[in-house]
């Protein structure tokens, strides 16, 4: 299944330096059995009704619970939940 994360910094963040240390932390994502790739899409719009990010995940659907209560995950919502203005989370069949 593809698991998306899309994700609307408050205003201010400066997105791109955000990525490599986002990137990081999900990258350790791929150890978890069933995680098979993990990609990231940058906004290349500026306008301020548009999302900054967007992680796509590429897991067996079994995957998900131990994803939920990954370190990994639990970090990135430690760490970044404060910067994050909205977000939406997406699953579905390939």
């Amino acid at each position: 299944m593809k698991h998306y994360i899309i994700v609307k910094f408050v205003e201010g963040t400066d997105v791109k330096a955000l990525v490599g240390p986002v990137k990081a932390i999900y990258d350790e994502t791929l150890s978890i059995p069933g995680v098979h790739s993990v990609d990231f899409k940058l906004s290349n719009s500026d306008r301020a009704n548009r999302y900054d990010l967007m992680i796509v995940m590429d897991m067996d659907k079994e995957a998900l619970p131990a994803y939920d209560v990954s370190a990994p995950h639990l970090r990135w919502k430690s760490e970044y939940s404060d910067r994050v203005a909205k977000k939406a989370i997406f699953d579905c069949d390939d």
